[in-house]
């Protein structure tokens, strides 16, 4: 028996069983037959090749379907991203992080303003036995059973309070998380949610999900490339280019972190206006905190703007994990006691 956390993003889908994680873009693409295997050089990671046969189709995930696939599917729809690639990301995490047949207990999350709408749809897409097939990369193919017998879906930004709040024993460790009024603004790739915990108690008022993601930058950054040179970049392949401070297009290197400085800049200014007409009458909020994957990388530009206490985050935080680690213990904390006695029997 296992309890998995998936947080499946528009940018990445992340998981954990608390072991392991994995991280890898969600994306995917039509499966090719390769016809050289080899690595030139150097191993690759497990992230790297997720060559995946579910209900008859032949899919490549992530870098893979990004490197290998003549179609590729990407999406900034949330109707969309439920229908057609919510499942193949979440059964593309979990080829890696179970064994077949294993009874699996899976936590995942969805932004504010959608969970509502999508929480029983994702509960049905996802509960089961679902079969499937992993070639791994020297073309061998084994099958699989991933076998989901519970999920719980909650607010995505819980998954950052439970994350702080519970150790890795998922036992209360940070009391200041239990106790006080905690602001969450989790900056993913397309949303940016905000919500309040109020001594743990869910505040509807204080809680809201807007399309002011990192990609609003990136479609920025994106636009200026396409006037300079001509070309349109997919959002999904800028990531790596900001990290570097640059990208070469058509053997032109072009800096970017002039561009990106400016994105950055409004899309922060943006969120922190957002944030302080949401929280205008939770002037006692006692601490903020500031989580996903946008949130690392805009973290340094927004900081400055908010009106409060912003949780300071130690070196060795990866702020990208912070909701999938959250899923995990909130998942430990509850099914705890039944796994404790599986493993008894």
């Amino acid at each position: 028996m296992a309890v998995v956390g998936i947080d499946i993003g528009f940018g990445f889908t992340k998981a954990t069983n608390g072991r392991d994680t994995l991280i890898f873009k969600s994306i995917f693409g039509e499966a090719s037959d390769i016809q050289y295997r080899e690595q030139l050089l150097g191993q690759s990671s497990q992230e790297e090749h997720l060559h995946l046969e579910i209900d008859g189709n032949s899919y490549f995930v992530g870098e893979l379907a990004e490197r290998q696939s003549n179609v590729r599917s990407f999406t900034l729809d949330q109707d969309q991203f439920i229908a057609n690639f919510a499942r193949i990301m979440a059964l593309s995490a979990l080829s890696r992080m179970v064994e077949s047949n294993d009874p699996t207990r899976l936590v995942t999350g969805l932004p504010i303003s959608y969970y509502r709408r999508h929480r029983e749809e994702v509960v049905k897409l996802l509960t089961g036995k679902q079969e499937l097939a992993i070639l791994d990369a020297a073309g061998k193919r084994t099958s699989r059973v991933i076998n989901i017998s519970h999920v719980r879906v909650i607010p995505q930004p819980f998954g950052t309070l439970f994350n702080h709040m519970l150790n890795d024993l998922a036992e209360v460790s940070d009391k200041r998380f239990v106790q006080e009024k905690i602001g969450i603004i989790d900056i993913g790739f397309r949303t940016c949610d905000c919500t309040i915990a109020d001594r743990t108690r869910y505040s509807e008022r204080g809680s809201h999900t807007w399309d002011a993601g990192i990609s609003k930058a990136f479609s920025a950054i994106a636009a200026q490339l396409q006037e300079i040179t001509g070309v349109n970049v997919e959002l999904y392949r800028l990531y790596e280019a900001v990290d570097r401070g640059q990208i070469k297009i058509r053997g032109k290197a072009i800096d970017l972190k002039p561009m990106t400085a400016e994105a950055f800049k409004k899309l922060a200014s943006s969120i922190a206006g957002d944030v302080e007409r949401l929280w205008v009458d939770d002037w006692d909020i006692d601490v903020m905190v500031i989580t996903g994957g946008g949130g690392a990388v805009l973290s340094a530009y927004l900081r400055p703007l908010l009106n409060g206490e912003v949780l300071a985050l130690t070196d060795d935080t990866d702020v990208r994990l912070q909701n999938v680690r959250g899923y995990w213990k909130y998942g430990m904390n509850t099914w705890g006691r039944e796994l404790r006695a599986a493993a008894r029997d």
